[in-house]
C-alpha cells in the first residue's frame, strides 16, 4: 500500500476506513454483477453472461485477497458482508430499473365479451382472446406476450376497466418478432435494447 503512504495516509485511517471501504466497494459491485449474470443466464444472454462473469471474479479475487491479507481486522468481515448483502439488492433494483425481457400475461375476465381485450389492444397491447368458461360461467381468456417495461401499464390498464380479473405473469425466454407492445411502437429506444434483442422463436 505504498500509495497510501505517499498521500500521508496515517496507518490507522487505512487499516480501518480506507480499506475496509474498498472491501465494501468491491463486494458491492461483484455481487451486483453476479445478480445481473444469474439473471442473464436464466434467459439465455450468451454474450453478456460470460462477460460479467469474468469481470465479477477478477473483483472477487481482489476483494478475497485484500480479506485473507488482513484476518486480523474484523471491520473487514463487516464491510465484506455488507457489501455482500447491498449488492444484492443494487443487483435487482438495478435489472428490475433495466426491465429487460419478455413476459406471458393470462387475463380472466367475466366481463363483456371482448371488452378488456379492446382496451388492451387500444393501448397497443397485441392480444389473443378464447371463449372460456369458469366456475361461475362465460370468461374471457386472454393472452399477451409484452416487455416487461409494459408490465405497469397493462395492470393498470386491466385494474382500470376490470378490477375483478385474474391475471398471472410468467417469463419468456423467447418469442417470434411478432410481439407487439406500446414500448415497440413508441419510437423510444432502451439504453440497453441493443444487448436485448427479441430472438426468433426456433
Amino acid at each position: 500500500m505504498e500509495i497510501w503512504d505517499s498521500l500521508g495516509v496515517s496507518e490507522e485511517v487505512k487499516n480501518w476506513v480506507l480499506l475496509p471501504l474498498l472491501i465494501f466497494l468491491a463486494r458491492l459491485s461483484d455481487v451486483t454483477l453476479g445478480t445481473l449474470r444469474i439473471v442473464f443466464v436464466a434467459r439465455g444472454r450468451k454474450k453478456i453472461a460470460p462477460l460479467l462473469g469474468f469481470v465479477e471474479v477478477l473483483i472477487w479475487l481482489a476483494a478475497i485477497g485484500q480479506v485473507m491479507q488482513n484476518l486480523n481486522n474484523f471491520v473487514c468481515y463487516i464491510a465484506w458482508a455488507g457489501g455482500f448483502a447491498m449488492g444484492n439488492l443494487a443487483g435487482i433494483l438495478l435489472e428490475e430499473k433495466i426491465a429487460m425481457g419478455l413476459l406471458v400475461v393470462r387475463i380472466i375476465s367475466a366481463q363483456q365479451p371482448g371488452n378488456l381485450s379492446h382496451h388492451l389492444h387500444e393501448q397497443g397491447f397485441g392480444v389473443t382472446r378464447v371463449d372460456a368458461h369458469g366456475i361461475n360461467g362465460r370468461v374471457d381468456l386472454i393472452f399477451t406476450i409484452i416487455r416487461r417495461k409494459d408490465l405497469n401499464l397493462l395492470e393498470k390498464t386491466v385494474r382500470m376497466h376490470d378490477p375483478d380479473a385474474f391475471y398471472s405473469v410468467e417469463d419468456v425466454r423467447s418469442a417470434s418478432d411478432m410481439v407487439y407492445s406500446p414500448q415497440k411502437n413508441s419510437g423510444n429506444t432502451s439504453l440497453f435494447a441493443g444487448l436485448f434483442p427479441i430472438r426468433k422463436a426456433k
